[in-house]
C-alpha cells in the first residue's frame, strides 16, 4: 500500500541539537503526530486532502519528514487538532478615524489574536493627538493610545497560554504624531512609579515585565514622495535621520518602504515579511530549507509541491471572521520563504554573500513558485494568488529544522537561548549546527566561522545581502541586523549619519529593515558565549531564577494597572 500515512512511523530524522528536539515535543508533537513524519503525514491529509494525487502527498510528506520544507509553526502546531487556525498572522488596517473603527479594529484584533496568530495594523489613517473632533467638540487622542490599547488585548491574550502574542504597529513618516512615535519605546527614559528604576532596568532581570508597547514592533512607513526627495535632493529628511538614531540606540522604530506601484502595501505581519493594502488579508507561511536540498532539480520539485500546498492552505485554513475570507479568496496569497541560506553558502567555503550560484538557485525559487501558483489556482478554479513569496525571520522552525534562520547569518558559533516554558523562563547552551559541521567535517577552527556577531561592524554587507535576495521575492523580507551596543566605539552618536545615508542608499532595494543593538532591551534571548563553554553544558536544560513582577506591586502609584 502507497498510503505513508495508514501506519506508524518511527522515522524521524535525527535532529541536530536536543534544543531541536525539545522544540518539536514540546510544541508540536502530540497524539498521532509523534514522530516528524507522523506530523507531516497528519498535516498534508489535512491541507491537501484530495487536491493533490497519493503520489504527490507522498513526496511531499518526504520533504517535510527530511526538513527541505517546513510550513509555519501554525500548520504545524493545528496538524491533525480540530480546529485549523493555519495562519500566522493577519494584516489589519486602520480604515476611518471614527468611534466605530476604534471599537471594530479592538474587536478584530482580538478575534484574530485568540486563533494563537500575530496582527499587524497600519494606524496612519487616525488623526494627531489635540487635533477636533468636530462631532464632539472634544479633541483626539492620537494613534499611540490606540497601539497601547492593542497591546494590552495581546498581552492579556496571551495569558491564556505560553505564547507570546506578536503584533506590529505602523506610522507614515507624515503623520503629526511621527515624533511622539519615534519615541514611544524609550524604556530607558521611562521611570517605573516612583521606584528609582526605569522599565529597561527592570526588563534586565525580567524580559517579561509589562513595558509600553512591549509586545509590539513598531516601524515607519516611507512613501514615494520620500524616495523621490531622497534621489532630487540628497537629503534624508529629520524624521528619517531621528528614526536611524532610534534604531541604533534602542531596535525601534524599524523601517517601512513602500515605494511605486507597493506604495498602499503599508499593512504588514507581525514580523513584517508579507505585504499587503486590503484590510483583513491574511499570511499563509511555508519555508524552503537550501541547506537540506541536493541540488536544482530536488529544489524544482520541493517549490512546485510547497507551493502547492500552501494553495491548498488557502481552502482548507479556519478563519476570525468574515471579511477574512472574502479577501482571502480574492488575494489568496502565499508567503513561500527560505532558511537556511547562510548554511549553504558555509556548506560551499563561501562568506555571508550572495554569489553566481545562489543566484541561480533564487531564479529556481522565484521562477517555478510563480508558475505553480499560476497553472495550480487554474487546476482548482480559484483566483490567482496576488503575491507568493515573503521570508519569514523562520525562528521557531528553523531551530527545528537545524539551520540558519531566513536569510540571516548565523546568530553566533555558539549561544544561550532564553525561552518561557510552562510559563517560566528556561535557557540552554547551543551550538549552532552548521558550525559544528563546519567543526566536525572539515577541522575549521570556531573562530574561523563568520557570525551576525563578526559582521555586526559590516553592516553594508548585510543589506547588500538583503537586497539581492530581494530581488526575488514579491512581497518582503524579515531580517534584522545585529548591531554592537549603543554607545561602544563602533556605534555611536558620531556614525549616525553614515548609517542613514548608507541605508538610504539601499533603501529603494529593500521593503523593510530592522536592526538590534546588543543589549538594547535587556533579558534579550539570545546571548554569545565562549564555544568551549556551550560544548561542556550542552544538552542540559536551566531554569531561569526570575522573579516575575506585576506593575502594580512596585510601581508604588497606586491607582489602576497597566501601562
Amino acid at each position: 500500500m502507497k498510503g505513508k500515512c495508514m501506519f506508524k512511523s518511527n522515522r524521524n530524522p535525527q535532529f541536530r541539537s536536543k534544543f531541536s528536539e525539545d522544540i518539536f515535543n514540546t510544541k508540536y508533537s502530540h497524539t498521532g503526530a509523534e514522530t516528524m513524519h507522523e506530523l507531516a503525514c497528519t498535516l498534508v491529509e489535512d491541507v491537501c486532502q484530495s487536491y493533490l494525487t497519493r503520489d504527490e502527498k507522498d513526496e511531499l510528506i518526504d520533504h517535510m519528514s527530511n526538513l527541505r520544507f517546513l510550513p509555519g509553526g501554525r500548520y504545524l502546531y493545528y496538524a491533525g487538532r480540530e480546529k485549523k487556525f493555519f495562519n500566522n498572522c493577519y494584516l489589519l488596517r486602520a480604515e476611518e478615524d471614527t468611534r466605530e473603527d476604534w471599537a471594530d479594529l479592538s474587536w478584530k484584533s482580538e478575534s484574530c489574536l485568540m486563533t494563537g496568530g500575530g496582527i499587524g495594523i497600519d494606524y496612519s489613517v487616525y488623526r494627531g493627538e489635540g487635533a477636533v473632533l468636530k462631532g464632539t467638540g472634544g479633541t483626539a487622542s492620537g494613534p499611540i493610545p490606540k497601539m497601547q490599547m492593542i497591546n494590552e488585548i495581546g498581552r492579556r491574550v496571551m495569558q491564556g497560554g505560553s505564547r507570546r502574542s506578536a503584533i506590529y504597529a505602523s506610522l507614515n513618516h507624515q503623520h503629526s504624531d511621527i515624533m511622539p512615535f519615534l519615541n514611544a519605546k524609550n524604556w530607558a527614559d521611562m521611570p517605573v512609579g516612583k521606584t528609582g528604576q526605569t522599565y529597561f532596568d527592570v526588563k534586565q532581570d525580567d524580559f517579561d515585565f509589562p513595558c509600553p508597547l512591549d509586545m509590539t514592533n513598531i516601524s515607519v512607513n516611507y512613501d514615494t514622495d520620500w524616495l523621490l526627495n531622497y534621489w532630487e535632493t540628497g537629503e534624508i529628511g529629520d524624521v528619517f535621520r531621528y528614526n536611524v538614531q532610534q534604531a541604533l540606540r534602542s531596535a525601534e522604530p524599524g523601517f517601512s518602504f513602500n515605494f511605486f506601484e507597493k506604495e498602499n502595501e503599508t499593512l504588514r505581519n507581525a514580523c513584517t515579511e508579507v505585504t499587503s493594502e486590503d484590510d483583513s488579508d491574511v499570511c499563509n507561511l511555508g519555508s524552503l530549507n537550501f541547506a537540506r536540498i541536493d541540488d536544482l532539480n530536488q529544489l524544482k520539485d520541493v517549490v512546485q509541491l510547497a507551493t502547492k500546498f500552501l494553495l491548498c492552505g488557502t481552502l482548507r485554513a479556519q478563519l476570525p471572521y468574515d471579511k477574512i475570507k472574502t479577501v482571502r479568496e480574492k488575494n489568496r496569497r502565499l508567503g513561500l520563504g527560505l532558511m537556511g541560506l547562510h548554511e549553504w553558502l558555509i556548506q560551499r567555503g563561501h562568506r555571508y554573500e550572495t554569489t553566481p550560484e545562489l543566484h541561480r538557485w533564487l531564479k529556481v525559487y522565484e521562477a517555478e513558485s510563480d508558475r505553480i501558483a499560476r497553472d495550480f489556482s487554474k487546476t482548482l478554479s480559484v483566483s490567482r494568488p496576488a503575491a507568493v513569496r515573503a521570508v519569514a525571520p523562520t525562528g521557531t522552525i528553523g531551530i527545528l529544522a537545524g539551520t540558519s534562520t531566513g536569510v540571516e547569518p548565523i546568530f553566533a558559533v555558539a549561544y544561550k537561548r532564553r525561552y518561557l516554558k510552562s510559563k517560566k523562563w528556561h535557557y540552554q547552551y547551543v551550538v549552532d549546527s552548521a558550525a559544528q559541521e563546519m567543526i566536525d567535517l572539515y577541522g575549521t577552527k570556531p573562530e574561523e566561522i563568520e557570525s551576525a556577531i563578526d559582521l555586526a561592524t559590516d553592516y553594508e554587507r548585510r543589506l547588500s545581502f538583503q537586497a539581492n535576495v530581494q530581488e526575488y521575492v514579491d512581497m518582503s523580507i524579515s531580517s534584522t541586523i545585529n548591531l554592537p551596543a549603543w554607545g561602544t566605539p563602533n556605534n555611536n552618536e558620531s556614525g549616525v549619519e553614515d548609517f542613514a545615508q548608507t541605508l538610504a542608499k539601499y533603501a529603494h532595494r529593500l521593503r523593510g529593515f530592522t536592526c538590534f543593538p546588543d543589549g538594547c532591551r535587556g533579558g534579550q534571548p539570545l546571548t554569545a558565549v565562549p564555544y568551549t563553554e556551550a560544548v561542556e553544558k550542552l544538552g542540559e536544560e536551566f531554569e531561569d531564577n526570575v522573579q516575575t513582577h506585576d506593575i502594580c506591586d512596585i510601581s508604588g502609584s497606586g491607582g489602576v494597572c497597566g501601562v
